[in-house]
């Protein structure tokens, strides 16, 4: 049972809260009283305790921002950065349109990581003999970082790099670069620590607490997790090999009124798809007309075998295209550029000077010398070769046992299983790891269970091996009685 909140006063019997208990003033003006410091510390002190004195019970549902904004006479941002932060206590919880509650349940802070990522990635590595869970490129066919250092490293340049404060974000030579070969239309340019550095800044500066933010289902669980932590909920849309399902994306849009789609256009990481040029006409019809964000992560930029297409061909103006280099020239070089509207990124890049300021020069000097190196370039293009092969040879070894994998792109492959637990118990018998399908997963109760195998630790000796093994795990069951809670 929940109390509407608002002005005191018994609701008469057409209210839509007649019913509910009203003994419980949780009103903006009774938040207010209670706040003696209106900073967003102060603000979310003051309903924690609120909350714990009972004044708030659990199932209450909180005044909006900008009632308590108004009452207080501060920013809406300040209490929206409060409301995250007791989000993140558990404290509350964002329920869409139907407004912020606290929530039934008490979480306990935990000093020990929970999220999704974190549930990919054990501490147990060293047990297995083979390694497909990591979602990483092979080290082996990665461009030569020490010969780009040491070309580098005679260039007087580096010195004027590393004097200054001051100066360009981005490094002129790498945005002309980029930009001549950009999917889009960009008015800005900026380069940021990795991918998911980008994805995080976007999402801070432009949803907010109890957004609704459109996902692929399955989805990349990093994003799950970042959603999770700014209070914003997604919104689970299907996929085939094109990506995105159009007619689930347009009742997605009619329903939800979200404020973001986070998606990868190419090598969907777990599944592989990639968009094809009829798709994005699909997708940009259902989004034309809206001002949903569009966040558009091109994590396998040089790896993947599928020509880019983006939605910032044909909706510029609400899309912003990010570019990681770390699975084509390594993770440490933590480079990804961006790029979109001015509107979009420049909260973004002036935010951001508040903190680091910007990415090393220095690296974006050895990113854009590996660029334009001739050795450097064929070292990727072998890779992406590479990865392609061994991928193909998994599916037609899996072929053979009669399993039937469509043909993505990237690194990863999705494997439905009849039992993910079971699967990995019988893998992890042959000492073999892979990722569970689980964390991708949006939903809490998938139709079919999945694995994610990462093909780029795979070896053309493991190959027989490894795929017998991953036939007798696609058919486990459990050995008990599986319950599903609801």
């Amino acid at each position: 049972m929940t109390t509407e909140l608002g002005p005191p006063g018994a609701p008469d019997a057409a209210s839509p809260t007649a019913g509910f208990s009203t003994g419980v003033d949780s009103g903006a003006a009774a938040l207010a009283a209670t706040v003696h410091d209106r900073t967003a510390a102060g603000i979310a002190a003051a309903v924690s305790r609120r909350i714990r004195s009972g004044a708030l019970l659990p199932g209450d549902r909180l005044p909006t921002v900008r009632e308590v904004a108004r009452e207080l006479k501060v920013s809406p941002a300040t209490v929206t950065q409060a409301w995250r932060a007791l989000a993140n206590t558990g404290a509350i919880v964002a329920r869409g349109r139907a407004g912020t509650f606290v929530d039934a349940v008490a979480k306990p802070v935990t000093t020990r990581p929970t999220g999704r990522y974190q549930r990919l990635h054990s501490e147990s590595d060293s047990a297995f003999r083979i390694d497909l869970s990591r979602g990483t490129p092979d080290p082996a066919l990665l461009p030569d970082l020490t010969a780009a250092l040491r070309v580098l490293a005679d260039a007087d340049s580096i010195d004027d790099l590393s004097a200054t404060y001051l100066g360009n974000a981005v490094l002129p030579e790498l945005e002309a670069l980029v930009r001549a070969e950009w999917p889009m239309r960009a008015e800005r340019f900026t380069v940021v620590d990795g991918a998911l550095d980008a994805v995080d800044r976007l999402l801070t500066a432009h949803v907010h607490l109890g957004d609704e933010v459109i996902v692929e289902n399955p989805c990349f669980p990093p994003f799950l997790d970042l959603l999770s932590r700014i209070g914003a909920r997604p919104v689970p849309v299907r996929m085939d090999e094109s990506g995105l399902l159009p007619g689930e994306l347009a009742d997605a849009v009619a329903r939800h009124s979200p404020t973001a789609l986070l998606f990868q256009p190419r090598a969907q990481n777990p599944t592989g798809a990639s968009l094809s040029t009829r798709r994005v006409r699909e997708l940009a019809d259902a989004l034309a007309g809206t001002a949903v964000l569009i966040i558009e992560d091109d994590h396998s930029d040089g790896i993947a075998h599928s020509p880019l297409r983006s939605l910032g061909a044909r909706l510029p103006t609400h899309t912003v295209h990010i570019r990681s280099y770390s699975k084509s020239h390594g993770a440490d070089l933590r480079l990804a550029v961006v790029g979109g509207p001015a509107n979009l990124l420049d909260p973004v890049i002036e935010r951001r000077m508040l903190g680091p300021g910007w990415s090393s020069r220095l690296l974006q000097r050895v990113l854009l010398h590996m660029l334009t190196d001739p050795a450097s370039r064929h070292t990727v293009a072998t890779a992406r070769a590479e990865y392609r092969s061994r991928a193909d040879a998994l599916r037609k070894s899996l072929a053979r046992q009669g399993i039937t994998i469509p043909r993505g792109d990237g690194i990863n492959l999705w494997l439905p299983v009849a039992d993910e637990n079971a699967a990995m118990i019988s893998l992890a018998a042959a000492g073999i790891k892979v990722a569970p399908g689980g964390p991708f997963e949006v939903t809490d109760h998938p139709h079919n269970d999945h694995l994610r195998l990462t093909v780029a630790a795979l070896h053309a000796a493991d190959l027989p091996d490894v795929a017998g093994h991953l036939a007798t795990a696609v058919a486990a069951t459990p050995t008990y009685r599986r319950i599903r809670r609801t």
